[in-house]
């Protein structure tokens, strides 16, 4: 095999391969839509490339222009996905005046006013203020994390190679009067490792994005109480330790507040479980939005909830839960009219470097008393863990 053939064979099957690795990731990961439009990208720019090489039966200029529009609505493709990826507006306008006015220099270069060198300048700098766009719109998340700094970094790298390459390359070796030598020449063979290297590295970065989401959702599923959408048991212990711990550094006061339901299992047993689900749903959004992001709130038990207020003594903890014990035995509940449901609380706030159980044992104390003395109340833990002294010897004298 020439080389010419293997450096013209080498983009279609990187493309094809890294798009149908995008498209298994997608068909396991559908509520990611952006994966399967990054596939879609790979496998257009495959025919793209290979096109540049090949000519179609339909003829050479026809040729070229199926393999541009390949290669533009690919461009497309993957800035919308990149940036979708992010959580960001996707610049549709940005996108069709960037691709479009590549290809409608394209097009003008090669049916209206032959051109070669145009041509290649016109395209190029069409994908460079693509990819100039796309560092533009990863600019704010650019420090989120690594993947975002990497992919910004590698979106200016790739503006650059469309547009500062090719300058380069047009002004050193002079303008291309037609396509005898044009696929041996340093344009087309920087060209072909330049966007190899490029589509590799930017893939192998949404790889490790993609890879990172299913971790989070992942952990997300370990951590988080189906039902009610805040933290399970599990979850909420290992927040609330390392919110202690970090109160703790700091001398901040904390407070836990413990919640349970009151005749929930009378509740269920008259109106079902579903009516039940819905109150824990309902319970549980209402405690998400009181306690904000600074605290953490989880699900427990089955009918019993719990809250970690950083920066709230004892009074500011019973104020919290007056005031969702009030607010809550006084509303209704979504697709349950008609019932009432109550809630009893107990607060415990935190001395010295007191650890998480023995604040939830004291907690769950007054919660009891809060259940004992007819429920839908509010009851304080004025107890403090026990202090072990140990007796200096007195000194002789």
């Amino acid at each position: 095999m020439d080389t010419g053939l293997l450096i013209a064979l080498l983009n279609p099957t990187i493309a094809l391969a890294l798009g149908a690795a995008f498209a298994v990731l997608w068909y396991h990961q559908r509520h990611r839509p952006y994966l399967a439009v990054l596939a879609a990208s790979y496998c257009l720019s495959a025919p793209g490339f290979l096109f540049q090489y090949f000519t179609l039966p339909i003829g050479f200029a026809m040729t070229k222009l199926v393999s541009n529009i390949c290669y533009t609505t690919a461009a497309c493709c993957l800035s919308g996905a990149i940036v979708a990826r992010y959580g960001r507006r996707v610049p549709y306008v940005g996108i069709a005046i960037m691709a479009g006015g590549g290809f409608a220099a394209f097009l003008w270069f090669m049916f209206v006013q032959p051109d070669l060198t145009w041509r290649v300048l016109g395209v190029n700098f069409g994908f460079g203020g693509l990819s100039l766009l796309v560092a533009a719109e990863l600019r704010p998340v650019r420090n989120n994390g690594p993947t975002e700094k990497i992919l910004f970094v590698l979106s200016l790298l790739s503006g650059l190679n469309f547009i500062a390459r090719t300058l380069i390359v047009v002004i050193a070796h002079g303008p291309f009067p037609n396509y005898d030598g044009f696929y041996g020449s340093s344009y087309w063979t920087t060209a072909v490792f330049s966007h190899a290297l490029l589509s590799l590295l930017i893939a192998l970065s949404l790889f490790t994005a993609a890879a990172l989401d299913i971790l989070r959702a992942l952990r997300t599923e370990t951590y988080t109480d189906p039902l009610s959408g805040i933290l399970n048991r599990r979850g909420f212990e290992e927040r609330a330790a390392r919110l202690l711990e970090q109160c703790d550094k700091a001398g901040f006061p904390v407070a836990l507040v413990l919640a349970d339901l009151d005749h929930f299992k009378a509740l269920n047993d008259q109106h079902g479980h579903e009516a039940g689900d819905r109150v824990i749903a309902d319970f549980a959004a209402k405690l998400r939005a009181a306690t904000g992001a600074r605290g953490a709130a989880g699900r427990i038990g089955g009918e019993e909830f719990a809250v970690l207020l950083p920066l709230s003594d004892l009074g500011s903890a019973r104020l919290f839960a007056e005031a969702i014990r009030t607010f809550y035995s006084a509303g209704t509940i979504a697709g349950l009219p008609g019932i009432k449901v109550t809630a009893s609380f107990g607060v415990a706030a935190r001395t010295g470097k007191e650890g998480l159980m023995p604040l939830m044992r004291r907690a769950d104390e007054a919660l009891y008393k809060a259940k004992k003395n007819g429920r839908d109340s509010v009851r304080l833990s004025y107890e403090r863990p026990e202090t072990t002294f140990v007796a200096e010897p007195l000194a002789a004298g």
